[in-house]
């Protein structure tokens, strides 16, 4: 009888010790180099890959601590994808709960794949939840404010869900935005395919705009980059409608017209060599790999198929027939 109570004061011991422990680990701020400290849950995470990707990103000393602490609160299956920014000292348990009722307790904007900044601009001033501070800036002066090197907001924007404190500055957002942007393009800029007609990273950002433009199924997306490269290898007009409509700005009335294609403007393919002078919407990641990793092929020639997704030809001949077949009714 007495051993069993030894043991029972021995078993009461050791979980008071491991509750203070875990206490302790729950409670204690994490450490950050610098605030604000951004990082992102990709979607579909699950608790142990949302905890390995927080490792990685610097957010977490340790992984499984998190993931036990997590478990033991029942948030395992209640992980939020997205673009997180913690603006404030934050413990594991404050975490926990950031993460998992991200989207109850904390605000979001999802930047879409080829939209232009004007559009970007018009999402963010429909957004109650943020604070309006770039009403009446120029485009200009907002990336100044942001930190930007680029005078012009073109396509700098990367594409993804984020989230924010409600209140927080839209110019926060669009920072966030621009500087995810700059790492995403170098990352896969880093990683190109050899002897791609693309000087620079900006380079490969405006023709990315153009395919993401150009895409109607995914599917067809380095087909579409192979097309554009090839034709700036042998130095074609790249002969694309949306950088035409573009550079109409808001004289497009949603019908493109023979004179449009001949009337000169600096971002009309089809009277101008070579890329635009700025991207033309906003390209997500598939549509910079896409570029920067097209497909081998030997086609010069799209057309839509009016499915969404395209024919490609090698000679004009073979694409004035597909022309003929899916276009002229």
């Amino acid at each position: 009888m007495k051993a069993i109570k030894e043991l029972l004061l021995w078993l009461l011991f050791i979980s008071l010790v491991v509750g203070g422990l875990a206490g302790f680990y729950a409670l204690r701020p994490l450490s950050f180099s610098q605030l604000p400290y951004e990082f992102s849950l990709k979607q579909g995470s699950s608790l142990k890959s949302a905890a390995r990707q927080m490792s990685q990103a610097g957010v977490l000393p340790s992984d499984w601590l998190f993931v036990l602490l997590a478990r033991s609160l029942g948030k395992a299956a209640q992980i939020k994808p997205g673009n997180y920014q913690i603006e404030q000292p934050m413990s594991p348990l404050q975490l926990v709960d950031m993460i998992s009722k991200g989207r109850v307790e904390q605000s979001e904007i999802t930047i879409v794949e080829g939209h232009t900044f004007i559009q970007l601009r018009q999402s963010l001033n429909a957004l109650p939840t943020l604070s309006h501070d770039t009403v009446g800036l120029s485009d200009e002066e907002i990336m100044n404010r942001i930190g930007a090197s680029e005078k012009l907001a073109e396509g700098l924007f990367f594409p993804d869900t984020y989230n924010f404190a409600t209140g927080s500055s839209d110019l926060s957002v669009l920072k966030r935005a621009y500087q995810l942007m700059q790492r995403r393009l170098q990352e896969n800029w880093n990683k190109r395919d050899p002897n791609l007609p693309l000087s620079t990273p900006y380079e490969a950002l405006i023709l990315a705009s153009i395919v993401e433009k150009e895409t109607g199924q995914a599917t067809d997306r380095p087909m579409i980059a192979g097309v554009f490269i090839n034709r700036l290898n042998k130095k074609m007009l790249l002969q694309t409608d949306p950088t035409v409509i573009y550079g109409m700005g808001s004289s497009f009335d949603g019908n493109l017209r023979k004179r449009d294609l001949q009337t000169d403007t600096p971002y009309n393919t089809y009277t101008r060599g070579g890329l635009t002078p700025t991207p033309i919407a906003l390209p997500g990641l598939a549509a910079i790999q896409a570029t920067l990793h097209p497909a081998q092929t030997n086609a010069l020639y799209f057309v839509a198929r009016g499915d969404g997704s395209s024919y490609f030809s090698s000679t004009l001949n073979e694409h004035n027939n597909a022309v003929n077949k899916y276009q002229i009714k």
